[in-house]
């Protein structure tokens, strides 16, 4: 993600690439470890020095943490950030919210940077006040070590939400015993089964299943590669300088681009 990352930007008219950030790259030539032409690029083992080299923004795509660790200097020091990591507590995105606002500093947490994903989770909170179950099935590569992902996790959230709204549940899950333990999958709330499956040559994939009376509808993403994720990568790095506080997810920004299409409410998001 790193390398892809540091593409997309030296592709861009409007920005500029300053530094990378591996802690075991350190001192290596940019163009070696990441196979991008950019010159002047330092690859630094440590966000520290940051500030000095005269970041505006930063893009963390790291492991829960170390991005604790690093958004909390980012926000002091007044350097705005894109971020991709996820496995954040409930109480670690409090946190963050409170020391960008306290700071007035611009940062966009996303679990997912794939317009196509945001869309279908969108869709599915659409679909989920007309059917009786949901489910969903989510299959990443063989190296991601959460599960399940964080997309999975905000779906089911988004869906859960949308039903609690409506005063209405799923219908309860009618297994009463598992022959073998976690056969129906994790609880994502109201009733919402989450399976998650690592597999080799996969990227990232989702699906999700609503059924109602003599009906099902499936609702499916999928990213073959990891340019998937740069188009809302950019967004999010435009975006992110009209900001002053935290927000999470893109979905935020994709709602203006429909807006601009269908009409409705053009407000930002929600921090």
């Amino acid at each position: 993600m790193g390398s892809t990352v540091c593409r997309t930007v030296v592709e861009q008219n409007d920005m500029t690439l300053v530094a990378a950030v591996d802690p075991k790259m350190a001192g290596i030539d940019f163009y070696q470890m990441t196979g991008v032409k950019a010159r002047g690029i330092e690859v630094v083992g440590d966000v520290s020095v940051l500030p000095m080299l005269g970041v505006d923004v930063v893009v963390d795509f790291t492991n829960a943490e170390a991005a604790r660790r690093n958004l909390a200097f980012f926000a002091e020091n007044k350097i705005r950030c894109v971020v991709g990591t996820t496995g954040f507590s409930s109480d670690d995105i409090v946190g963050f919210q409170e020391v960008f606002r306290q700071k007035k500093v611009g940062a966009i947490i996303a679990s997912n940077f794939s317009i196509g994903a945001v869309l279908m989770m969108k869709f599915a909170a659409l679909a989920a006040g007309f059917f009786d179950s949901a489910e969903i099935v989510e299959m990443h590569h063989e190296r991601k070590l959460d599960a399940p992902s964080g997309t999975a996790i905000e779906t089911a959230k988004m869906i859960s939400d949308v039903r609690k709204r409506l005063g209405k549940g799923f219908l309860e899950d009618p297994t009463k015993r598992e022959t073998i333990p976690g056969a129906r999958g994790a609880h994502g709330g109201e009733n919402i089964h989450i399976h998650s499956l690592r597999t080799v040559g996969a990227v990232a994939h989702q699906e999700v299943i609503f059924g109602t009376l003599g009906q099902s509808l499936s609702l499916r993403h999928d990213s073959y590669e990891r340019s998937s994720f740069m188009p809302g990568v950019v967004l999010a790095l435009r975006e992110v300088f009209a900001i002053d506080s935290l927000k999470l997810g893109i979905d935020w920004i994709i709602q203006r681009e429909l807006n601009d299409v269908f009409g409705g409410d053009s407000r930002r998001g929600e921090d």
